[in-house]
């Protein structure tokens, strides 16, 4: 037992686990997911209906989308974006890692006859021979990826472009990073049977890494024939920082904002997001 618990509160390096699809793809956390997703008054998952109408008006007049727009969403989920680009009349592509997700986004295009393509995989390994005028990654998916995939990402994302092509995402900033703080919880049942329909023990340990800048929710769940563990990374980032990202990957960036939105940006806000563009 000593020896168990000893694993369960071991300390990884920085982004030493990769598990995104024991989170996203799982039978029974997806399925949560999706409900987080389709709560529209709770940021969970995906953010509040009412921001998500702001920002989509402020991306549709931003970006001049129209039916000539080719537009490509990383980690649509069950396309609450992706839908109302398509109405607005842009030609859209969504990719995300859980079934259940674009399972129920395709029958919302189907349903409301929108030109919407759905891929479900991981999208680290989405290749296409199509380009795209703009290229959307919402609710700081990318603070979940290491620096190793972030730079692989934004490699795609170069190639998938058109020139002069946009990128428009969102991540948490140094802010948000200092409001955190380390913990170990132990719950049956943690986080309301989020983890299994049956019982189960849960684990979860958060670890700060103060010189990374970067977070880990560790989740260990012990049922009464496995025990899993499932690992979520979140990178906080500096506005300088950012930007080196990008423009270290060719990218020119156009400006930063507080949110996706549009918002001016405000260095004391815990989100910051950025646009860029290809360089030719």
């Amino acid at each position: 037992m000593y020896k168990n618990l000893e694993i369960i509160n071991s300390r990884p390096a920085p982004f030493q686990y990769y598990t995104a699809e024991e989170l996203w793809d799982d039978e029974h956390t997806s399925k949560q997911m999706l409900q987080f997703h389709l709560n529209e008054s709770i940021d969970v998952s995906s953010r509040k209906i009412s921001f998500i109408e702001r920002s989509v008006e402020w991306i549709s007049s931003h970006f001049k989308l129209d039916n000539s727009s080719n537009i490509i969403d990383f980690g649509c989920g069950p396309g609450l974006y992706t839908s109302r680009f398509a109405e607005k009349g842009a030609k859209v592509t969504g990719i995300d890692f859980s079934r259940r997700s674009i399972q129920y986004a395709k029958k919302i295009a189907y349903q409301k006859e929108l030109d919407i393509t759905y891929y479900q995989q991981n999208y680290l390994e989405f290749e296409t021979e199509k380009q795209f005028d703009l290229i959307t990654m919402i609710f700081c998916d990318f603070c979940a990826l290491s620096p190793n995939q972030r730079t692989e990402l934004l490699q795609k994302f170069y190639y998938l472009l058109k020139p002069n092509g946009s990128i428009l995402l969102d991540v948490y900033a140094l802010e948000s990073f200092r409001q955190r703080e380390e913990q170990s919880i132990y719950e049956i049942n943690l986080l309301n049977g989020f983890w299994s329909d049956e019982k189960y023990y849960g684990f979860q340990n958060t670890f700060k890494y103060d010189d990374a800048k970067v977070v880990l929710d560790k989740y260990t769940i012990v049922e009464r024939n496995r025990t899993r563990v499932v690992y979520n990374w979140l990178q906080y980032f500096s506005r300088e920082e950012l930007i080196r990202e990008f423009t270290d990957n060719k990218f020119k960036v156009e400006k930063l904002y507080s949110d996706v939105a549009g918002s001016e940006y405000d260095p004391n806000n815990g989100e910051m997001a950025i646009v860029a563009v290809k360089t030719i």
